[in-house]
């Protein structure tokens, strides 16, 4: 279904825009929407790049982007196929571990999801992309297979993404980019390496 609505010019447009944000972790965390982008999120802006880049990796340049929209839908931006003009719209929510903590990260994921799920169930999923915000546990291994797995069923939601910051090396900001394939119980991960100078990024296909 096709929905009115605003997108950058282009993914490097929208990586040097969002810059100062990511640089500015508590931004991410805490800081307030913007009005100019139908309210979105620093985070939610950066979660949708990062999937866009993930998914191109393995398609055409600058085939799927992403933009924002208000009423009707709502939501916390969409991802757009530039090729089809076809829309998803997305849902963000954050799965946070604290620091000191060294508990299990596949539970926190798993909990996001129900969290969403309870918003509104069926009528409230159906037809939407689930992006769960992995905040905190840096380096610590996870493993998106056993969440694959253990998916509510039935999702509703049509698609589920976790995104989250691996780490920064030598000024490369490094985030790990998860497709849950819940009907094959699989999990597919690319990791995006964003240049120090913000003005490229590479993608790695790690499972």
């Amino acid at each position: 279904m096709k929905y009115p609505v605003k997108r950058f010019k282009s993914l490097t447009v929208a990586l040097k825009g969002i810059e100062p944000f990511i640089r500015n972790g508590k931004h991410l965390r805490s800081g307030a929407p913007f009005d100019n982008f139908g309210d979105m999120r620093s985070r939610e802006i950066l979660a949708n790049w990062l999937i866009c880049a993930a998914f191109n990796s393995e398609s055409q340049p600058e085939r799927l982007t992403f933009a924002s929209t208000r009423d009707p839908i709502g939501g916390d931006g969409v991802l757009v196929d530039t090729a089809t003009e076809e829309t998803w719209p997305t849902e963000h929510v954050l799965a946070l571990v604290p620091p000191g903590d060294v508990g299990e990260i596949e539970p926190r994921v798993l909990a996001a999801v129900a969290q969403k799920l309870d918003k509104g169930g069926a009528a409230y999923a159906t037809g939407k992309t689930l992006v769960v915000l992995l905040e905190g546990g840096g380096e610590r291994p996870w493993f998106p297979n056993k969440v694959a797995k253990a998916l509510p069923r039935p999702l509703h939601f049509g698609a589920v993404w976790v995104v989250g910051l691996q780490g920064v090396e030598a000024g490369e900001y490094v985030y790990n980019v998860t497709q849950m394939d819940e009907e094959a119980g699989i999990a597919h991960v690319w990791r995006v390496r964003i240049a120090a100078d913000f003005d490229k990024w590479t993608v790695e296909r790690v499972q």
